[in-house]
Formats: structure tokens, sequence, C-alpha cells
């Protein structure tokens, strides 16, 4: 009798064990950045609690990064858009890319009927549920509008007694972040202050008491063509180690939207958000991800 009960407790403790190691992965929320044209989405951070923290890296070992790939992008996997802060559309999962320089990002096809992705025109994806519905405002600002903005970078420029040539951009996006019906600005200014060297600024503007804008942030960052990984000063003319705009989500569900923003590198990619305290814009998460050595 001993052997028989002995014999069923090995049977019941073994297909425990099996149960167990056939359980399905934990999915934890998760906010992607949507890049290449609606084509791709990269980890950018999970929301735990109600904080961004960092997802599994580019640099992660194998067996985390085969883990995050099979758990988020099998195939027909299908997560939110979100575009002007709402929802905006849907992001169906092609496969995970698995290669050396994309080990956690995927390819995806993206549909929606107003968010036209395309360049530096980015979004993100997700599922986060919120209670938030959020806007849906995202445009190009008004040529009074782009004046007034340009006014103020210029003024900026000026007051750090900073001189160059020509002001440019690579984007200027008008948003209602938080549904109010007034308009913030978040932009990507840069000037070529002598001939390898480059002034990059990221400005968030929002309208004062009197309704006018003002600078809520502005970011600096000067690059010398020398530490430019390529060698050559246009690769930042074209883009590269300008910080610029994802989109905004409330992913907490306190009623106003964070800004979250992708900055191309030669090696991987950076994130950002901020977040609105007290009137201003604030920088509350920083991340990375790492693809390959250049």
């Amino acid at each position: 009798m001993r052997t028989r009960i002995g014999f069923l407790s090995i049977l019941i403790l073994g297909f425990a064990a099996a149960a167990f190691g056939q359980a399905k992965p934990v999915v934890k929320p998760i906010i992607f950045a949507v890049l290449n044209d609606g084509d791709m989405i990269e980890p950018l951070a999970h929301v735990e609690k109600g904080k961004l923290t960092d997802p599994t890296g580019g640099d992660s070992d194998s067996g985390d990064l085969t883990k995050f790939n099979k758990t988020y992008y099998p195939a027909n996997k299908t997560y939110r858009l979100i575009f002007g802060a709402a929802n905006a559309g849907t992001v169906n999962v092609k496969k995970a890319f698995g290669m050396e320089c994309s080990p956690n990002m995927a390819q995806v096809s993206t549909i929606s009927s107003r968010a036209k992705l395309k360049g530096f025109v980015m979004g993100l994806a997700t599922n986060v549920v919120t209670k938030t519905k959020g806007s849906g405002v995202r445009r190009l600002p008004t040529p009074t509008e782009r004046a007034e903005i340009e006014a103020l970078v210029k003024a900026e420029f000026t007051k750090n007694k900073i001189t160059g040539k020509e002001l440019k951009y690579h984007n200027l996006t008008a948003m209602d972040v938080d549904g109010d019906g007034k308009i913030e600005m978040i932009g990507s200014y840069w000037m070529e202050t002598a001939p390898k060297t480059r002034l990059l600024m990221f400005i968030i503007a929002q309208r004062d008491s009197a309704g006018k804008y003002e600078l809520s942030l502005s970011q600096t960052n000067s690059v010398e063509e020398e530490n430019v990984m390529s060698g050559d000063i246009k690769s930042v003319d074209e883009g590269v180690y300008h910080e610029m705009l994802l989109d905004a989500f409330d992913f907490d569900g306190n009623g106003v939207a964070e800004i979250f923003t992708y900055t191309q590198s030669f090696e991987g990619a950076g994130f950002h958000a901020y977040s609105r305290t007290g009137g201003k814009w604030t920088q509350t998460f920083e991340g990375s991800n790492y693809h390959c050595g250049y």
C-alpha cells in the first residue's frame, strides 16, 4: 500500500510540475515606439504600478530576448495605435525581427484612418488600459503658430549667446495634450554654429495666462563632427542625435498625457518621457535600447 501511495504522489507532483512549466508568460503593460513609417515597433517602457520601467533591452541575454519576443510578438498580436494622445487604429505584429541589430523589435502593419506615419511623424503602440480618452488632436502648426515658436527659439539661442546660420527644424507639432482645448507645441530645432558643429534644441511650448506661447521646456545639445560616430556632421543634419516627438499618452490615467520622445543614434535609440507638474514640463523617464555596434 505504501508503494502505491508513493507512486501516486510522484505522478501528482509530476503533473503539477508540467502544468507549472507550461504556464503562460506574464504579459506586462507595455509601450512601444512605432517607427519606420509604421512598419516597426521598438519597446520603450513597461508600466508597473503607475511608473515607467525598462523593458528587455537589445543587449539582454538570448534567453530573455527569446522570452520577450514570444510574449509580445506572436504573429497577429494587436496593439492600439496612439496618435494625438488617443486611440487612432491598430498595430498588428507580423513577426519578431530577432536579428543581431534588432533582437527585441518587430515588423508590424499599422492600420489607421487618420494617422499618416512617415519619416519623423511617428507614434506609440500599447496594451496599457486607461480611462482617459485623449483629445486626438495632432496636426501641423499654422503659419502664425510656427512664427511665434520660431521667435521664441531664436530668443532662447540669443539669451545663451549662441549664433549661427539659418534656424532649421525636423518637426514642429501642434497637440492638445490634456484635452483642455489649448494647443501645446513640441519641436526639434537645430542650427549650424560652425561648419562642423550643430546646436540641437528640443522644446515644449504652451500658452501663458495672457494667451502667448512660452517655452515650458528647452534642452540643447551641441554636437561636433569629431564626436559623430559616422565621422560626418551631415548625419546630424539628417536627424541623428535629435530628440523627436513620438506622441503623448496618459499611461497613468491622471488626466494629463505624458510626452514621449525618440532619439536615433548609431548603436541604438534613446527614449524620454515628460510630465507636466506645477505648470511646467519635466523629464520623468529616460531609457535606451541597444541595437548593435556601428
